[in-house]
């Protein structure tokens, strides 16, 4: 015979909020938060220079001034790398549209006199390393690629809010500065409820949003 040991409901009840208190305790942990648009603070990028880097399945257009037979338009590959007359297998993936250009005209002179190139972007997408990651209770979580002076308001309206189960005002985000990994907290909740507008934050190539699941 088998003896099931019956355990009260009030241990029950003791060892279920024992539980809560303790994931209560980890997520009341403080994050710094982020200064208002257009305060930058210690923040290393300004989103005022940022420059476009190109990525996996952007489409680039290289013109060579007088040399049509060298031009072309072409889709960088998944590993990042393009192929053209006369130019194979050049890294273009990390690179801003100007630097790619002088990289062809490094590879060209081999074969032309003196060539200058311009590289004109077809489609943009980025590499995921300057996507914005949008993850959790959002309406529609995707990675969004990144603009200039993007705030947390332009990425809210673009992954249509959140759900009813978010806790937007102890989203975080995760951004690298001088090569480490930050966290800093949001008050999504604020900035779409409440319309307060002191809680728009400037977002930055590569940041990551976390929104967690209300426990209420």
């Amino acid at each position: 015979m088998i003896h099931v040991l019956a355990v009260p409901c009030r241990v029950c009840m003791v060892l279920v909020l024992a539980s809560l208190a303790v994931l209560a305790g980890c997520s009341s942990t403080e994050l710094p938060t982020l200064p208002t648009t257009g305060n930058y603070g210690t923040q290393t990028t300004d989103p005022s220079k940022y420059n476009y880097i190109i990525g996996p399945g952007d489409s680039v257009q290289i013109f060579v001034w007088r040399n049509p037979e060298v031009s072309q338009s072409v889709t960088v590959r998944p590993d990042g790398k393009i192929t053209t007359p006369l130019v194979e297998d050049l890294q273009a993936s990390g690179r801003t549209p100007t630097q790619l250009a002088r990289d062809i005209e490094k590879v060209l002179e081999t074969y032309i006199r003196q060539p200058i190139v311009t590289v004109i972007m077809g489609g943009f997408g980025g590499p995921y390393s300057e996507q914005i990651r949008v993850v959790g209770e959002a309406a529609k979580p995707q990675s969004i690629p990144y603009r200039e002076k993007m705030s947390l308001l332009d990425v809210m309206i673009l992954v249509g809010g959140l759900t009813q189960f978010a806790d937007g005002n102890e989203a975080k985000i995760v951004r690298v500065v001088e090569g480490q990994q930050q966290q800093y907290r949001v008050r999504i909740d604020d900035l779409l409820k409440d319309g307060d507008i002191t809680a728009n934050v400037d977002m930055l190539p590569g940041d990551i949003l976390i929104v967690p699941e209300s426990w209420l």
